[in-house]
């Protein structure tokens, strides 16, 4: 199947399930959802995976075990691909009624990964080359968004060069576009190939610097 845009249909899908998300609506409009949503979604990592990699397109069911938030139904479909190899450093894909979303880089470090990446930051070559990195990102449209500690981490100075870096448990890069009628065709492919190409440099940071953790992973 070719990747032809995210009807219409499929933000009016996701419209309807903010208002009402039950098991009710959900088997009433699950065509609309496999037709106007999974299955675009699948056709578009297919056709960015020569480049990337073979992507994960996310259940839409919401893990509510641990959660006060008990509606069963994710309001949004997103996938990610991290490339084989890499470690670390991945880039994500998401549809939702409000747009499309295309972002990279670590979503959630182990703490032996968290303490590769800070060595990283302090070091004199490797920080200058995040720092650098993540002001063309800004300069570029780019929200640097993640995981942030209040206070300086332990082991280090108020006074470190690049402290705004060293307080990230995690980093990650993010573009949102609201609906406009180039999403309803194959200009979307576009955006999200473009803008994954964006963040490469970022990920192979990450790659070269933190790579995979050693420890258990814990289960989600």
């Amino acid at each position: 199947m070719s990747f032809d845009g995210f009807p219409d249909q499929g933000l009016v899908f996701y419209e309807g399930l903010e208002a009402d998300n039950s098991k009710t609506y959900w088997a009433a409009n699950k065509a609309d959802y496999d037709a106007h949503v999974r299955a675009p979604m699948t056709a578009l990592v297919e056709a960015v995976a020569p480049e990337f990699g073979d992507a994960k397109v996310f259940r839409p069911y919401r893990d509510v075990r641990f959660s006060h938030d008990k509606t069963p139904y994710k309001t949004h479909q997103g996938a990610v691909v991290t490339k084989a190899g890499l470690g670390t450093g991945s880039w994500y894909v998401q549809l939702s009624a409000d747009g499309l979303t295309v972002s990279g880089g670590c979503w959630r470090l182990e703490s032996d990964q968290v303490a590769r990446y800070r060595r990283a930051v302090a070091d004199d070559v490797q920080g200058p080359r995040l720092e650098a990195e993540v002001a063309r990102l800004r300069a570029a449209g780019w929200e640097i968004e993640g995981d942030r500690l209040v206070r300086v981490p332990a082991g280090f100075s108020a006074d470190d060069a690049r402290i705004d870096l060293l307080k990230h448990r995690s980093l990650y890069a993010t573009r949102h576009w609201t609906p406009e009628e180039w999403l309803h065709t194959a200009a979307a492919l576009d955006r999200v190939r473009d803008g994954w190409r964006e963040l490469v440099q970022l990920n192979t940071w990450f790659a070269d610097n933190v790579g995979a953790t050693t420890k258990e992973v814990r289960r989600r």
